[in-house]
């Protein structure tokens, strides 16, 4: 027992001193141990879509034009030109043309000097025209109405003239204006005539071509 007190007794000495038999090194104090925070994950709010087309896609339009060919022969582009139809003209028109005069004495019908005048009708417009009253207008009519002064035709189809002679009782050795009217059944038409009339001579119409309606020469 004697022994072992001293020995216990400087150990109690030492651990009186600091509370350590065995001195730890200077240094930093430890960083004290902190639990592990995660960073919570952040998402888009546009979900991912593999093989997606775009929001406005924009539509392929493709037109097709239906062909048909016959079998056995090849295909052909035909382009169709359409047709306007014209509406045959329904006015009433007629062409007249002096063609010269000349004058004679009519004893026959008891008359001195008569004016002869030789005209051509031709229907230029769109109807026939029916009824066709033709009038030698002298401007030194004699004392009476001779009985050619006026000519009638029955009918004169479109497209066709006619050619006529007309006598009229004049002034004898006078110069003769002339004026042509013409009606019908479809209207009154514009006269036409001569400031003087001109002699006709060798190029007066054949006497049995006149008042017959002939296809209308250009």
């Amino acid at each position: 027992m004697r022994r072992v007190t001293p020995f216990m007794l400087i150990a109690l000495l030492l651990a009186s001193c600091n509370g350590w038999i065995i001195q730890p090194l200077p240094g930093n104090a430890p960083t004290p141990f902190l639990p592990f925070t995660q960073f919570p994950s952040v998402f888009t709010a546009t979900p991912v879509v593999i093989g997606a087309a775009t929001a406005s896609p924009t539509p392929n339009i493709s037109t097709h034009t239906a062909s048909v060919t016959p079998l056995g022969t090849t295909a052909t582009a035909i382009t169709l030109t359409p047709s306007l139809t014209n509406t045959p003209s329904t006015t009433a028109a007629i062409a007249l043309t002096v063609l010269g005069c000349d004058t004679s004495i009519d004893i026959l019908h008891g008359m001195g000097e008569v004016t002869n005048a030789y005209v051509t009708l031709k229907n230029t417009g769109g109807v026939h025209l029916t009824n066709i009253k033709v009038t030698l207008l002298a401007l030194d009519p004699g004392q009476q109405v001779h009985p050619d002064q006026t000519v009638q035709i029955p009918a004169l189809a479109i497209g066709y003239q006619v050619t006529l002679k007309m006598t009229a009782d004049t002034t004898y050795q006078q110069a003769t204006p002339i004026q042509v009217e013409v009606t019908s059944d479809q209207g009154l038409f514009p006269r036409e005539g001569a400031a003087s009339c001109r002699d006709i001579g060798l190029f007066a119409p054949n006497p049995s071509g006149l008042k017959t309606p002939v296809p209308a020469t250009p």
